[in-house]
């Protein structure tokens, strides 16, 4: 593919603003690329990079929308997206963080976020994986799954921030109905948010789930984030915990965070374990292509009430064979259309 960024609009202060797949080539001159390869599983061969708008298959907005808000450069980045409707160039750009941005209307532009809410969002807003690095090797050493047998009543996991703390969960709330109502009283572009204080619900799901008679949890419940890690072995000590936890269940329950995305749905498809999603109208990446109701036990809010009988049922639908597939399938599933390379040549 062959593509087209304004080079002159990075900002090395925002990197982490930069459209993901850029990234891999916005390194220092040293940067080989073997380095290249190792750190973000994709190679100086597989794109190619052009200096003229006009001879590129698609141009890439080089910084986050949130960015050119932050910045108060809306303006440069709205000429650039003018310029390539006039070459009628598709372009890509990307809306990072918890919350959404309003965004203008392009014809000819692809929005990928993470978070939001598929009914409120236009089509041409599509789902975005949060990319990480592979957790089998990073923390075992190894690329293969740790394959888990099939018995009659699974083990259900979860390691995270979740607790029954009210008074945060009112503060939680208070705080999002207050820049929800900033949004209608036209003093920020920040999108709405569900009033919802998330460590509190997940705290509720998982107490929901401890309940089953036929089922067996794994849950390590943290007050606060990361385990209120202070420093380097900390946050390393809290980290395997976390994956160890993944390792050690059949089914990993994924429930929104800040915003409304999972992270941890892609660090249990990369261990080879098989999400419980709980659907908040989640933007999912790759929609249209992936069948995602075949990888993870799919769970609408309105079906809280019932989802230890949900997990169970999926899972009694399974043989010893097809469960080892399925662990199998989920892990093949981030390696090749979850990551950055895979994402993006799909």
């Amino acid at each position: 593919m062959i593509l087209y960024f304004p080079k002159a609009h990075y900002d090395k202060a925002y990197r982490g603003q930069t459209f993901p797949l850029l990234k891999p080539f916005l390194k220092a001159d040293n940067f080989s690329d073997e380095d290249r390869i190792a750190m973000y599983g994709i190679s100086e061969t597989d794109v190619v990079f052009v200096d003229a708008l006009e001879k590129s298959d698609v141009a890439i907005l080089t910084m986050s929308w949130n960015y050119y808000v932050r910045t108060k450069q809306q303006s440069k980045a709205i000429d650039f997206l003018k310029a390539t409707q006039r070459l009628n160039v598709p372009t890509w750009v990307v809306l990072l963080d918890d919350v959404g941005l309003d965004f203008p209307d392009f014809p000819h532009v692809t929005l990928f976020r993470q978070s939001g809410y598929r009914t409120r969002a236009p089509k041409w807003h599509v789902g975005l994986p949060v990319f990480i690095s592979d957790p089998l090797k990073e923390h075992y050493n190894t690329d293969a799954v740790f394959a888990r047998p099939y018995v009659e009543n699974p083990t259900i996991g979860f390691c995270g921030y979740a607790t029954s703390n009210s008074t945060l969960a009112l503060k939680t709330k208070l705080k999002i109905g207050l820049k929800n109502l900033g949004y209608y009283l036209k003093l920020h572009s920040y999108e709405p948010e569900m009033i919802l204080a998330a460590a509190q619900w997940r705290y509720k799901i998982l107490k929901r789930l401890e309940s089953h008679s036929k089922l067996h949890t794994n849950f390590i419940y943290r007050e606060k984030y990361r385990a209120g890690s202070q420093n380097a072995e900390q946050r390393a000590a809290s980290t395997q915990a976390f994956f160890d936890n993944i390792k050690d269940s059949d089914y990993v329950v994924c429930v929104r965070g800040a915003g409304n995305f999972s992270v941890r749905l892609y660090e249990t498809l990369a261990m080879g374990r098989i999400p419980v999603f709980v659907n908040t109208d989640c933007i999912l990446p790759l929609a249209d292509e992936v069948d995602w109701k075949r990888h993870v036990v799919w769970i609408a809010v309105k079906d809280l009430d019932i989802i230890g009988e949900r997990v169970l049922t999926f899972h009694r639908a399974l043989t010893a064979r097809s469960f080892k597939d399925l662990q199998q399938r989920n892990r093949k599933l981030w390696d090749e259309k979850l990551r950055l390379k895979g994402f993006f040549d799909e």
